[in-house]
């Protein structure tokens, strides 16, 4: 059974230009023509588009699909190289992870300076909080220097969260996620 382009586009929820791309990048292979030209597909094209989508989704390149796919197709074995390839992908992302959850703490800390700050300003006077981001403020507390040492000092973040605070009034604040709204 065959499958016009357009069809099967529908049923693996991509476009017809994804199919081309896809063809173009050697992960599906080019399709048979039918009488008026238009491109057809064997029923097997569907799960190897399924295939390439959900392989994409755990972060494989098409370029390493096009690789692997092309040896399988060949017969070849590349079952060690998908699995070195996926051991990667976790590795990527288990460091990604750690980066977000600094970059969370970080926020939280952020924030938790920024309303002491607030709360201790003049009504009216600007305490430019985005201005403690710059690197030439150098006022932090021992418990933000201490956080910051640990893990910004490699990735050249500011070494301070102090200094002058912004204008924002107490009811435009963004509550930090677990923090009951002041």
């Amino acid at each position: 059974m065959v499958i016009a382009s357009g069809e099967l586009a529908r049923r693996a929820g991509v476009s017809p230009d994804t199919l081309r791309h896809y063809e173009r990048v050697g992960v599906l292979a080019k399709p048979a023509r039918s009488a008026n030209n238009y491109r057809i597909y064997p029923e097997a094209a569907l799960d190897r588009v399924l295939l390439i989508r959900r392989a994409l989704g755990f972060g494989f390149s098409l370029v390493e699909l096009a690789v692997v796919l092309r040896e399988r197709d060949r017969g070849g074995l590349p079952c060690r190289k998908v699995r070195a390839l996926a051991a990667l992908k976790l590795a990527s992302t288990e460091t990604r992870l750690a980066e977000l959850t600094n970059l969370r703490d970080d926020l939280r800390l952020l924030l938790e300076n920024w309303d002491r700050q607030l709360d201790a300003a003049p009504p009216g006077k600007q305490v430019h909080l985005l201005d403690s981001l710059s690197v030439k403020s150098n006022t932090a507390t021992t418990k933000e220097t201490v956080h910051e040492s640990s893990r910004f000092a490699s990735r050249n973040r500011p070494r301070s969260l102090a200094g002058p605070w912004s204008h924002e009034s107490s009811n435009q604040r963004t509550p930090t996620p677990g923090r009951p709204k002041r």
